[in-house]
């Protein structure tokens, strides 16, 4: 996608824009240009301050000073509604979607020119349409509760389509999405981009800045610090660097594979979707050895939530057994489950990984409430708290103003460390790792990476749930691959091919391939 840029117009310019947040300096004197039919891709590391811009610009925050102008004329943008009658619309990294209304209802929810009873019918046909014309598989009447991640990330996808914006700001739009969903995404943006569309792509993936962008942009601690043009770049190595300012390690040290004894086992996982017409979890069996990481393959939707809540007792089984150590969890509450020294880092980590409104320090010591270290007959002790949350924050390199700051003023990124922090600390021997490095910069990725092989070289079982197969194939010792509630095939990495590894990710038999 690295055309030539036509029309020299900018659709958006900011102009100075400065933004400060209790003890945090956002955005300090950034400017930023957006041609007309132009990708502009928005690098930088968690907590640069590329969210904070974004959400300026879509009138959910409002800058202290500089100015915004769209084609051309100064902006005066106060809410959402405001940048959308500009034609600006935004897709966030997590979804603003109300959890049970369907699909059509969120997508027209807070349109002011529908009639007082929308004419649904109507409504759902555009959706069908849309969601064809752009290969998004959606259907108006779901609710969205009950769609998965990848699901939900294309409703606000159609969500903008529907409402005609001509500016998306998409913010790690890939990152639920599966390498074939990713380029097709790249195809939907190219199609945007032939209607005169213009985009602000915030992503951590370095090939995909390659890949999808015209333009570059780097922030680093909210100041931009180089712009340039994407066919400028020659290697990926250099992008990363320019972002996090050191070289990045491409591939990962890791003691030898030397499994132990069974820590984790599936036998015969059932869990019968609410209708009861069909398994969503399907005959599912698998073991982990201490010393040893599966990890899980397939595209968002295909029963690995289910999986993982069945494991952490979060999710009734139907039939099969759960053992943990050789012990029957089958069925067991969240809280026996911890007991047995199990760790969970969920798929959404604001929805179950964090409580927004307390503090860094409460989030990090969450777990360990009721162990006599932090609390004496039901008396928490702060001292110790503060200790052991400057700790935490210290080792996984937790950017926050302090440890009292609530959790839900971190970036996304910074909200993951807290979450992978906690449950890493706190894990006695198996660890459940949903999709722990997603939405991170590549200097932190590349950190957590390094804590999950660090916790199998201590010995410890790991499950590892990613829709990266570049992740797993660089992390996991074996791959399960899932589809529609089943495991394809359980394979070893030294023997995994990504070509078919894809193809057992779409249903395909290994007989077939």
């Amino acid at each position: 996608m690295h055309e030539n840029i036509t029309d020299e117009t900018p659709v958006v310019r900011m102009v100075a824009i400065t933004k400060h947040f209790p003890g945090v300096l956002a955005n300090d004197q950034v400017n930023l240009t957006l041609r007309k039919g132009e990708v502009l891709a928005l690098l930088g590391e968690n907590g640069a301050g590329k969210s904070t811009l974004m959400n300026m610009l879509v009138g959910l925050y409002r800058p202290d000073s500089g100015e915004i102008y769209i084609n051309g004329k100064l902006a005066d943008i106060r809410s959402p509604q405001d940048s959308m009658a500009l034609g600006v619309g935004m897709i966030h990294q997590e979804f603003m979607l109300v959890g049970n209304m369907s699909v059509a209802e969120n997508i027209i929810l807070g349109m002011k020119d529908l009639p007082f009873v929308p004419p649904l019918s109507e409504i759902k046909k555009k959706i069908t349409d849309l969601s064809k014309r752009y290969g998004l598989q959606v259907y108006p009447d779901k609710i969205i509760q009950d769609l998965s991640v990848g699901e939900q990330q294309r409703v606000e996808i159609l969500k903008l389509l529907y409402r005609g914006a001509e500016i998306l700001i998409l913010d790690e739009p890939t990152a639920v999405l599966t390498p074939g969903e990713a380029r097709d995404l790249n195809e939907i943006i190219k199609k945007m981009l032939s209607e005169g569309k213009s985009a602000i792509f915030i992503t951590h993936k370095m090939d995909e800045v390659m890949e999808f962008s015209h333009t570059v942009q780097v922030l680093r601690r909210g100041k931009s610090v180089n712009v340039c043009p994407t066919n400028s770049i020659k290697r990926v190595q250099d992008l990363a660097n320019m972002m996090v300012g050191r070289d990045i390690l491409f591939s990962l040290d890791r003691g030898p594979y030397n499994p132990g004894k069974i820590m984790l086992e599936a036998k015969n996982l059932v869990i019968q979707s609410l209708q009861g017409n069909k398994n969503v979890l399907d005959h599912v069996s698998f073991t982990i050895r201490g010393g040893e990481i599966l990890g899980v393959a397939g595209v968002a939707g295909n029963g690995q939530q289910q999986l993982t809540e069945a494991l952490t007792g979060l999710m009734h089984v139907s039939s099969g057994q759960v053992l943990i150590n050789g012990e029957d969890y089958t069925n067991k509450t969240p809280l026996q489950v911890i007991r047995s020294g199990v760790s969970h880092i969920p798929a959404d980590r604001g929805r179950m990984g964090v409580v927004g409104d307390m503090s860094v320090g409460d989030n990090l010591s969450m777990k360990k409430y009721r162990t006599n270290e932090l609390s004496n007959h039901s008396i928490i002790k702060r001292s110790w708290v503060r200790l052991f949350a400057d700790k935490l924050i210290e080792t996984f390199v937790i950017k926050t103003p302090s440890q009292d700051t609530s959790v839900k003023f971190l970036s996304g990124g910074n909200i993951q460390k807290t979450i992978l922090a906690r449950e890493i600390d706190s894990c006695g021997g198996i660890l459940i790792a949903v999709y722990p490095s997603r939405g991170l910069d590549v200097g932190a990725t590349e950190a957590v990476r390094q804590n999950i092989i660090k916790q199998r070289d201590k010995g410890n079982a790991v499950l590892l749930v990613s829709e990266e197969l570049e992740e797993l194939l660089m992390v996991a010792d074996k791959i399960a691959v899932m589809f529609e509630g089943r495991i394809m095939d359980i394979v070893d990495v030294k023997d995994a091919k990504t070509e078919e590894l894809g193809m057992l990710m779409a249903g395909v038999e290994r007989r077939d391939i």
